[in-house]
């Protein structure tokens, strides 16, 4: 993880004063970086029988799909409202800058899926916690959650529900 660690960029005051951002864009530019990720994000779930990744708007599509393809699983979009062709179920929830919306496709979990959720950093738990209850509506066997970098700090976890199953690669 200490390769991984020394491409993550911190911006300071981003998007709003006081807010340490960690800019995962300057790791999956490094492809011995990207390689490293996908390979140790599968490793977390490689015998769990997961047949879905909900990747989580928009940096959660990155590492979801390079999840999904090393586990051979399908990919499902988790999107802001409005961006997905077909009928859907949505989540609003508060996050650290505000309200927002997320959606996924009312058909792309079935009672029979073994899914991992996945998004870049676990910060306030609000986007992730909304994305498990929509996934969780679905009926699925089994729900995982995993992110690459967790602020511990602002204490996400604790805004989870308590069944859920988290992991995170780098915490800081």
């Amino acid at each position: 993880m200490d390769y991984i660690k020394k491409h993550i960029r911190a911006v300071p005051d981003f998007p709003t004063p006081g807010i340490m951002f960690y800019d995962l864009t300057t790791v999956f530019k490094d492809p011995r970086a990207l390689h490293i990720i996908g390979w140790d994000l599968s490793q977390i779930y490689r015998d769990k029988g997961v047949t879905k990744v909900v990747g989580v708007e928009s940096r959660g599509f990155i590492g979801g799909s390079i999840l999904a393809f090393e586990l051979g699983a399908g990919f499902v979009p988790a999107r802001k409202p409005g961006k997905l062709p077909a009928d859907v179920i949505r989540a609003e929830f508060a996050k650290e800058y505000g309200k927002d919306i997320i959606e996924i496709h009312r058909d792309a979990i079935t009672p029979d899926d073994v899914v991992v959720i996945h998004d870049d950093v676990l910060a306030t738990g609000g986007t992730m916690a909304a994305c498990y209850d929509l996934v969780k509506s679905m009926h699925p066997k089994k729900i995982y959650v995993n992110f690459i970098i967790e602020l511990t700090s602002l204490n996400g976890r604790a805004h989870l529900p308590a069944d859920a199953d988290v992991t995170s690669l780098i915490q800081y």
